[in-house]
């Protein structure tokens, strides 16, 4: 029996000058071989396009995108283009810089996407625009954990997230965002899964090797993050506080070293860096862990006294809070990562599957 040939989904994906390159089009690869392309490496009956993507700008000439990747739009925002899913990649902009008074014709046509009906989706750092265009006001959203002091600056309206791999702005799913760079690939196959079907998402994934990131963002964020205050009490208190970290009463020290009382120590501390002086203290101390935790087998009961802990138990729970996964789980996602150079360059004598062995390198690498 033929199959039913139908329409493919209309697909417009934004670029602008800052968009980066490889989320752009990795997106417009993926997106358009749905439908066609495990068919062709299966050697199954031809498939159909699930989506025809095209590539929509602020203006119709070829430009050039982050690091000098050339981009020829299909479509300009002042032809008030329509479709039923618009995508925002991924976006270079540095955490202290503004998007604000940037694009505005832009902004106007997104709203208007957004009142005829049109699913916005955004990766990354393309929640910004969608926050400048307003559309994430009262709305749940989550972008490149980097970009918490961001939203929190300019846009203290929308409930920023930096743990989920996508958040839902509504309970439609008509604005969804997803988090830090690589998590396009989640994107991707939420759209697919949702808009064709979830046989077909597990198919593209298989074909690109993409994984779902179900354990979100947390495993892969920096929970110490100094960004710039004006406050130099509290810029020694840091310096201290992560000289002393894993030592008995770091607190303490670092409160009798501030010379000033300890309420006040502590107000101060949580206004320059956003976080309490006990939450610093825990964040140093677990991300202690996680450097032994990639780099060795060492017993979780051990690393828990190395960082300043005796209760073993009380470690295990702060670390899945502060990283959504426990200790074990974050050494199996990240000790292959780590091994990966050692097993690039191997060492002396090493044995390769095939029982041979490795002669010796002639020169150190440098990372």
């Amino acid at each position: 029996m033929a199959h039913a040939v139908r329409d493919p989904i209309e697909v417009l994906i934004l670029a602008i000058p800052e968009t980066a390159g490889s989320a752009l089009y990795g997106m417009v690869d993926v997106l358009s071989a749905a439908g066609t392309i495990w068919e062709t490496l299966a050697g199954a009956v031809p498939g159909q396009p699930l989506f025809r993507v095209r590539i929509v700008s602020p203006e119709p000439s070829p430009f050039v995108c982050g690091n000098g990747i050339p981009v020829a739009p299909a479509l300009a925002v002042g032809e008030d283009p329509e479709a039923r899913i618009v995508i925002v990649p991924e976006i270079w902009l540095a955490p202290e810089a503004s998007l604000a008074g940037r694009h505005p014709a832009l902004m106007d046509w997104l709203r208007r996407r957004h009142r005829a009906g049109t699913v916005l989706y955004s990766a990354c750092s393309g929640s910004i625009l969608l926050a400048e265009a307003g559309l994430l006001d009262g709305c749940e959203a989550t972008s490149h954990w980097g970009y918490e002091g961001l939203f929190r600056r300019d846009y203290p309206k929308v409930r920023f997230r930096p743990e989920p791999n996508l958040a839902f702005a509504d309970p439609a799913g008509r604005v969804v965002t997803a988090g830090g760079t690589s998590s396009w690939h989640d994107l991707a196959l939420h759209i697919i899964a949702r808009h064709g079907s979830p046989a077909e998402a597990l198919r593209i994934a298989q074909v690109y090797l993409l994984k779902w990131h179900a354990e979100g963002q947390l495993p892969y964020a920096a929970l110490v993050r100094r960004g710039p205050h004006g406050d130099a009490v509290v810029r020694r208190c840091e310096d201290l506080l992560e000289a002393h970290s894993r030592e008995p009463g770091a607190i303490e020290r670092v409160v009798h070293a501030s010379g000033i009382p300890e309420r006040t120590l502590k107000r101060r501390f949580k206004a320059a860096t956003g976080v309490s002086l006990i939450e610093r203290l825990q964040d140093l101390r677990v991300e202690r862990a996680k450097r032994l935790l990639e780099a060795g087998e060492l017993a979780v009961e051990a690393i828990s006294a190395e960082v300043g802990y005796e209760d073993a138990s009380f470690f295990r729970r702060l670390f899945r809070r502060r990283t959504g996964v426990g200790p074990s789980d974050y050494r199996r996602m990240f000790r292959p990562v780590a091994a990966a150079g050692m097993n690039a360059c191997p060492r002396v004598g090493g044995k390769v599957p095939g029982g041979s062995r490795w002669p010796a390198p002639a020169g150190r690498l440098r990372s």
